[in-house]
């Protein structure tokens, strides 16, 4: 069957999260995921739902690894495990060089390790138990959480892009967070996962916007998609799909400078490919070919292309 999740903050300012928050419990939806990057922090939204939405699974798409120190991000992990007891997923990753570097100053270096290191350390640091330990990418001395450890594990999720992180993902996570890629594409990723080992969940962020105008729709995601396909690590991602022929010559024309001829470049098969879009009953029906191919867990993000309402947009794409 799947899980159904949306991507929070919902639509409002942080004080007004509370009736929209009920609503999506109402409208079907399981889940609230949030992310990192320039918005809100991961866990303040999470904080929110685990009072206004006792009913909701949560879970972080993604925290950084690289922005938070190892012990900080144990005591944030733990605070919301307690707040939301049993229902709390951490799903972490290393980001990217934009986020990380250019944004937080923070060097980054083996992405890879950091992510793997930050994973072991939480997962041993959540026991409640004194952790001495020198990982290849940071050391940690005599850190002991300082509040009741959570009664129930906490799944880790780790996102993935390419083959080495997504076999961490099933190797040493509960599973994978994936994201700006097809439905077509979710089989061969989830089968790395699944090598790994058995039970891994596969939580992806869906990129939506159920506005019937293709013409905008197209244009303006041709955008949105240029500022992730063009930062290193999702440009190797695509490269590794098989998209080089497709991006070849948008990539080039983006090295070169020419932003608005890049665009032009850019296929328009490749928003079909990455952005679910049309009416809701066409989004609906893409979203559930997802799920066919391996997702276990969705959390959709509105994409309001053409100036759609991000909440009736939320109302529309509900499970039930």
């Amino acid at each position: 069957m799947g899980s159904h999740g949306v991507t929070v903050p919902l639509p409002a300012s942080l004080a007004d999260q509370g009736p929209l928050l009920r609503e999506i419990v109402e409208l079907g939806y399981q889940e609230a995921w949030s992310s990192e990057a320039n918005g809100a922090d991961a866990f303040t939204p999470l904080a929110l739902a685990s009072v206004h939405a006792p009913e909701l699974r949560l879970g972080t798409a993604i925290v950084p690894a690289f922005t938070r120190g190892p012990a900080l991000l144990a005591q944030t992990v733990a605070s919301i495990a307690s707040a939301a007891p049993g229902r709390f997923v951490l799903g972490l990753g290393s980001s990217s060089n934009v986020i990380v570097e250019n944004w937080n100053g923070v060097p980054f270096d083996e992405p890879y390790k950091r992510t793997r290191d930050m994973a072991r350390f939480v997962r041993a640091a959540l026991t409640g138990e004194k952790v001495v330990e020198k990982y290849d990418t940071f050391e940690v001395n005599g850190f002991r959480l300082g509040m009741p450890a959570p009664k129930d594990e906490v799944p880790i999720l780790i996102a993935a892009l390419r083959p080495g992180m997504l076999r961490l993902a099933g190797r040493e996570g509960n599973g994978a967070i994936i994201n700006w890629l097809s439905a077509e594409d979710v089989s061969r990723v989830a089968a790395v996962v699944h090598n790994e080992g058995d039970n891994k969940e596969i939580v992806a962020r869906l990129f939506v916007c159920p506005n019937p105008d293709r013409e905008t729709v197209v244009a303006q995601a041709k955008r949105a998609i240029a500022a992730y396909v063009n930062v290193p690590v999702y440009r190797a991602f695509h490269e590794w799909l098989g998209r080089t022929d497709l991006l070849g010559k948008h990539w080039e024309l983006w090295d070169a400078g020419d932003r608005a001829g890049s665009l032009e470049a850019m296929p328009d098969e490749v928003v079909d490919q990455l952005v679910i879009h049309g009416t809701p009953e066409e989004c609906r029906a893409h979203i559930g070919r997802y799920m066919d191919n391996g997702v276990t867990t969705t959390s959709i993000s509105v994409m309001p292309f053409g100036g759609i309402d991000e909440m009736q947009a939320i109302r529309e794409l509900a499970p039930r």
